[in-house]
């Protein structure tokens, strides 16, 4: 599966935000509250940043947000042109639909990254089937659950019966590690502060 090999700290630091791309640890040690600057050599001088550059800046943001690389983030935005939803709100309900995002938003997953894995290891199944595709988009209906012959991994263990909070759009049961999809998501559902017109507007120069 190809995957991004930049550091996540330097993601991070690069798109001026926390992505949350490494679980916990962004909530305890983060280099990103020690040092918020973009990485590189660095001068007292700031540069005025372009139009140009603020919509690659907001479209790197969300690409890496949700691990993918350019070409799958690509292909996502070329489907939302050909939704009858306005492109920029269709693209990003397309990726919180896909299942790594949905294990991630359930509890089930530190952080998207870690969510991944777990669907690729084939600890996950949707309305009881296994599928080990993070991609799977699931439906309104869907339930999302761990594997019987999984739960007592450590991982999950540490989940059962813990209190976690989930979008309004999603339920989740803790005790038997399962949950549904109730509906679709909303715009102010989003965990991050996306600007999604900028992303539309860098494809479409």
């Amino acid at each position: 599966m190809a995957r991004s090999t930049s550091p996540d700290c330097k993601q991070c630091r690069r798109e001026g935000v926390k992505l949350f791309l490494k679980g916990e640890r962004c909530l305890t040690k983060c280099s990103f509250d020690k040092r918020p600057v973009a990485p590189g050599p660095h001068t007292n001088t700031r540069k005025k940043v372009s139009e140009y550059g603020m919509q690659l800046r907001e479209k790197q943001k969300v690409r890496r947000a949700y691990g993918l690389l350019e070409k799958q983030f690509r292909l996502y935005y070329e489907k939302a042109t050909k939704s009858k939803e306005g492109t920029g709100w269709a693209l990003l309900k397309m990726l919180e639909l896909r299942l790594d995002n949905v294990v991630y938003r359930l509890g089930l997953g530190s952080s998207r990254t870690e969510a991944r894995q777990i669907v690729n290891h084939g600890h996950i199944t949707v309305n009881g089937k296994k599928v080990n595709i993070p991609s799977y988009q699931v439906k309104v209906g869907d339930v999302i659950a761990v594997k019987d012959n999984k739960q007592n991994l450590e991982m999950f263990n540490v989940i059962k019966g813990a209190k976690v909070s989930t979008p309004k759009w999603l339920e989740m049961n803790t005790e038997t590690l399962t949950g549904k999809v109730l509906a679709l998501p909303e715009r102010d559902d989003l965990d991050l502060n996306i600007q999604e017109h900028l992303i539309v507007e860098y494809y479409s120069r």
